[in-house]
């Protein structure tokens, strides 16, 4: 179902997010978007009732690695624009065991709307998937989706993972509880984080409530459990 109002969207996250410094210290520069790149679903459209959100960050030195700095992923991989560490994958609707999905596009994404979330989401195409997969499943305009996005996003701190990843028996709670102690608003048991095979961080997901305020994560979405063996991945 989608949320009809996004001013009373706006105004619960008002009253939920924190005022903030910046949340990423790195550079970037947005380049010019000259057109909406074409995204075809990859699953079943599910116009579900939203019951809660998640705010998914991808660890970007991570993503990056063995992928060519090119195309698609040259602001994010290639340097000339900035660098960056966590960055917003996408704000995920959910509703109770499940998810809403590719629902009816009520407005067009547009080329504007891409270059203004693109130091955030550094990617056109990342920007453009997210709301044809899951902005549509939430609000009617695009712009509402991203707006909301970027005040989730800019009333996070941001800890240092780089000097995190120097850190001997690294693990998926240090991950968790730096996240937590740079934002005291965000409990712990609201913090999944996401390890690959090989036991290197991809992302950090922050679950909310329908009221986006932080509430406990699903087993899923907690990810790895505090114990579990961590590597941050620091680009070099």
């Amino acid at each position: 179902m989608i949320l009809r109002s996004s001013p009373s969207l706006l105004a619960a996250l008002a009253l939920a997010a924190p005022a903030a410094a910046s949340a990423q210290a790195y550079q970037c520069r947005a380049p010019q978007v000259a057109s909406v790149p074409k995204v075809a679903p990859d699953g079943p459209r599910r116009t579900l009732p939203v019951t809660g959100y998640t705010l998914a960050l991808s660890w970007s030195p991570e993503f990056c690695k063995g992928r060519a700095a090119k195309g698609a992923n040259a602001l994010q991989c290639a340097g000339t624009n900035g660098s960056f560490g966590l960055v917003v994958h996408g704000l995920w609707p959910e509703s109770r065991e499940s998810w809403p999905q590719w629902c009816a596009p009520q407005a067009a994404l547009t080329p504007a709307d891409i270059r203004g979330a693109m130091c955030m989401m550094p990617s056109d195409y990342l920007v453009a998937r997210s709301w044809a997969k899951h902005g549509t499943c939430m609000v009617k305009r695009p712009a509402s989706y991203l707006k909301v996005t970027r005040i989730l996003w800019q009333s996070l701190r941001i800890p240092d993972y780089d000097r995190i990843a120097r850190e001997e028996g690294l693990t998926a709670g240090r991950i968790r509880a730096a996240f937590a102690d740079a934002n005291p608003s965000v409990p712990a048991s609201a913090i999944g984080v996401k390890l690959n095979a090989r036991g290197w961080l991809e992302e950090v997901r922050l679950c909310y409530a329908k009221t986006f305020r932080p509430v406990r994560c699903t087993p899923s979405r907690f990810g790895a459990k505090d114990s579990a063996q961590a590597k941050i991945w620091r680009g070099l």
